[in-house]
């Protein structure tokens, strides 16, 4: 039971991704990328938020590094910021989520180092279970649902000829289930939190898609929204918001805290400061100054000087300290005069600055009179789509999404399983 009437004050954020690189260069006098830097620099806010606003705990919902097997300099940062945390005695709870989930089921995750040591304050919750954490102002629970893993499933025999739609759906049935079994253990008395690591019916997705590690199933939100709780942390998907906003609990991702490529170029990024009590939930977002993402798009196939009329665009924009994208959409005859020795020098105070050619070739009506050889993947796409009976007008999400595929430097983990 709440030992003060006060409603306890929870830091909620999630989705680190320490070791995310690119768009990246590195410092010589850090050894780390300067994007390591961003993500860390995010989570020294987060931290320094925490202490000077006196919360009582912290919850992390999940994937600190970029991958499964981050570096051993990755881990050393993270845990530094999870150390001031304790020293500072403040709570900490961290999930597991499908990027700290390791590859085979008997190698440890890549935070289950703070249980082992037994890190003062901090709880690492690799299991569905309820933790009762003790505060300042009283007592929490936080029943915990780390990211599904399905093989552990794949190893009963009744699963083992279903097909991929039915093991989804066995997979909800079972999360739905034990989120019930372990609700009913739950102290009316004490304040409640779920904290999960999982996608959910209806959320909108960002670019986490193209760094997805493992299969996903979605629940169903109707199963979240149970008066048992009186808030629900998420993490997994990167784009924040409240799956339940007129009603309670509030069902809230955190997002994640650092833009990770193009496709959340025009995302907010930051964190849930959430007051607690067994009455119910009330929180707010707040904003961290995010790395800045700015696509410049240029049609240059009718300018009679096309690096002036790309000069000219670049002017309208503030390029300093951003990741710029300069997309040029060209003729083949333009093609050769616009070279990026001229281009570059535009595009001086960008953070990191890339520089994509759209060569408007002339299409024909089948696919396979294409020169493909001769073609950017970007352009292949586009004439797909066209082709297709799409509009120019309709084509930049698409474009984008596919920019901001093509534009990662790391290839994919693995999957957990195939499919």
């Amino acid at each position: 039971m709440s030992d003060s009437a006060d409603p306890i004050r929870i830091v909620h954020f999630a989705d680190l991704h320490i070791g995310m690189e690119n768009y990246g260069r590195m410092d010589a006098e850090t050894g780390l990328n300067g994007r390591v830097a961003d993500f860390l620099e995010r989570l020294d806010q987060i931290v320094a938020h925490a202490i000077e606003h006196d919360a009582d705990l912290v919850l992390f919902a999940g994937d600190a590094f970029r991958t499964r097997s981050p570096s051993t300099t990755h881990q050393r940062e993270f845990a530094q910021r999870i150390r001031t945390l304790s020293d500072a005695g403040l709570p900490v709870v961290i999930l597991v989520g499908n990027h700290d989930v390791p590859v085979m089921s008997q190698r440890a995750s890549s935070v289950e180092i703070f249980g082992t040591l037994g890190v003062p304050h901090v709880t690492v919750a690799d299991a569905p279970a309820v933790h009762r954490v003790t505060t300042k102002r009283g007592d929490v629970q936080v029943l915990t649902m780390p990211y599904p893993v399905r093989q552990r499933l794949l190893s009963r025999e009744q699963f083992r000829r279903m097909t991929q739609d039915e093991l989804d759906r066995a997979v909800t049935e079972v999360l739905v289930e034990t989120l019930n079994s372990l609700a009913t253990s739950l102290d009316a008395d004490c304040p409640a939190v779920l904290l999960g690591h999982f996608s959910v019916d209806g959320a909108h997705w960002g670019a986490e898609r193209s760094i997805m590690v493992g299969r996903d199933v979605a629940l169903p939100v109707s199963a979240l929204i149970d008066p048992r709780w009186q808030y629900v942390a998420l993490g997994h998907i990167h784009q924040h918001q409240d799956l339940n906003p007129e009603g309670a609990p509030p069902v809230v991702y955190a997002g994640s805290v650092e833009r990770v490529d193009f496709g959340e170029e025009r995302q907010p990024k930051g964190f849930c400061w959430v007051e607690l009590s067994v009455e119910g939930a009330s929180w707010r977002y707040i904003r961290l100054p995010a790395r800045r993402f700015l696509t410049v798009r240029v049609d240059v196939r009718e300018a009679d000087d096309p690096l002036a009329r790309i000069e000219q665009q670049i002017t309208q924009h503030e390029l300093e300290g951003a990741v710029v994208r300069l997309v040029v959409q060209m003729t083949p005859e333009q093609e050769p005069g616009i070279r990026d020795a001229d281009l570059t020098p535009l595009l001086a105070g960008a953070f990191y600055a890339q520089i994509n050619r759209e060569v408007d070739r002339t299409a024909r009506d089948r696919l396979e009179g294409l020169e493909p050889d001769a073609m950017t993947p970007v352009h292949l796409l586009r004439r797909y789509l066209l082709a297709k009976g799409r509009s120019e007008e309709a084509l930049a999400p698409y474009v984008e999404a596919a920019e901001a595929l093509f534009a990662a430097e790391e290839e994919q983990d693995p999957e957990l399983e195939g499919g």
